[in-house]
């Protein structure tokens, strides 16, 4: 039987991310075909936001530890104590926001599984949930997997900085959510206070939730990372999202987390139990223990992340692209029409042949009616060595000459 013949919620999740081919099928996402095209190449993969070094010993050691102590069962539904207690301290440290442990926080498999919770939890069909784009690809899928509708308020080059009088018509009474990505996956802006006081504004002005997803806010560079939850009127509306993955180079281990005022937790969590239930047991001491580590540790790796990007930028700007310098996350946005490309999806493919990198295009992010906008926009990710980076910024800055030659 073809996927095409089955009913079911696949169908919103894949329309929604912009997958779904028009004889009702699903195409691979761009993410996918490039990750073969790296693995299939030997190209360096710029494409997807993992690093490729170890987090810090301490963290590693508690997770070898638990595990070796037998914490290797179902943890509490909630998180256990010791990342709850651990969050709370994270916020009263570095944002002195005091949350209680016990009934405002919740501990889920990563930040996605934080995400699809919560909104399958609060939207009902026909809410509308409004986000910035370019976004996090899984936001679509997810909002119409739970029967919403997206809208969406458009960051362009070269500051991909939002217009406030257009968030500000996109936003109406039958808006339910006003999801928030900051530092922002793929463009790398910071959300000034200025516009996180705007969207608190609006959320009052049309009794609507905000939900932010803060998963990178200790890797921004010379700006800093305000928590919307943390303005006044914000708190009793907002729900929190983060996790330990991009901090502590632990992507894998998948531990994240939200806050939120109780009922909206309780509510969140009657959703999350019947998804992974819970998860990551070994590994929660250990973020624990990350959470909890000196300022040093997060300072330098803000200040090691923005090396990485430098380096990288130098070669995307030697090669002829015109580049915005990210202010946070583990991504650069790159133009690629001053070389002559004005279609970053058919580049992308070529890369591995042209410079042996990889990366994905900002399409991919994207509403299809807004992709022409975005069509010559490339995304890398410099979250990876620094002798990686330095080699795929050698082999890109040949790129005008090698695109040259080949045209």
């Amino acid at each position: 039987m073809q996927a095409a013949m089955i009913p079911g919620a696949w169908q919103r999740a894949a329309r929604g991310a912009g997958l779904l081919a028009d004889d009702g099928s699903i195409a691979a996402t761009i993410f996918a075909e490039m990750s073969a095209l790296a693995s299939a190449t030997g190209a360096i993969n710029l494409g997807q936001g993992f690093p490729d070094e170890d987090g810090p010993r301490e963290v590693l050691a508690a997770a070898e530890k638990a595990i070796r102590d037998g914490v290797n069962q179902y943890p509490p539904g909630r998180g256990m104590p010791v990342l709850l207690e651990a969050i709370a301290a994270h916020q009263r440290r570095f944002y002195g926001q005091f949350v209680d442990p016990a009934t405002e926080i919740l501990v889920t498999a990563g930040a996605t599984e934080a995400l699809a919770a919560t909104l399958l939890a609060l939207l009902e069909p026909g809410d509308e949930v409004v986000t910035f784009e370019p976004y996090y690809d899984a936001y679509g899928a997810l909002i119409a997997l739970a029967g919403g509708v997206h809208r969406t308020v458009r960051l362009r080059s070269p500051d991909f900085q939002p217009d406030l009088d257009e968030l500000e018509a996109a936003i109406t009474d039958t808006t339910r959510v006003i999801l928030v990505n900051t530092p922002h996956n793929p463009t790398g802006t910071v959300l000034p206070r200025e516009t996180l006081a705007r969207i608190v504004e609006l959320a009052h002005r049309h009794d609507c939730l905000i939900v932010t997803d803060e998963v990178y806010e200790h890797l921004t560079f010379g700006v800093p990372h305000i928590p919307i939850a943390t303005l006044p009127g914000a708190r009793e509306r907002t729900v929190t999202i983060s996790s330990g993955g991009k901090t502590f180079n632990t992507t894998g281990w998948k531990i994240g987390w939200l806050i939120a005022p109780p009922p909206l937790v309780t509510a969140i969590l009657a959703v999350k139990q019947f998804l992974t239930y819970v998860n990551g047991a070994p590994f929660q001491p250990a973020i624990a223990v990350g959470l909890g580590l000196p300022d040093a540790f997060f300072t330098n790796a803000a200040d090691d992340l923005r090396l990485k990007r430098d380096v990288l930028a130098g070669g995307l700007t030697q090669a002829g692209f015109s580049i915005t310098r990210p202010q946070g996350s583990y991504f650069i946005v790159a133009d690629a029409a001053p070389l002559g490309f004005t279609d970053a999806v058919a580049l992308c493919r070529r890369l591995p042949e042209l410079a042996g990198v990889v990366a994905v295009p900002i399409t991919a992010f994207c509403t299809p009616e807004h992709r022409p906008e975005y069509a010559s926009l490339v995304r890398f990710a410099y979250c990876k060595r620094v002798p990686v980076l330095e080699r795929a910024a050698m082999q890109l800055s040949t790129l005008a000459s090698t695109a040259a030659a080949a045209r």
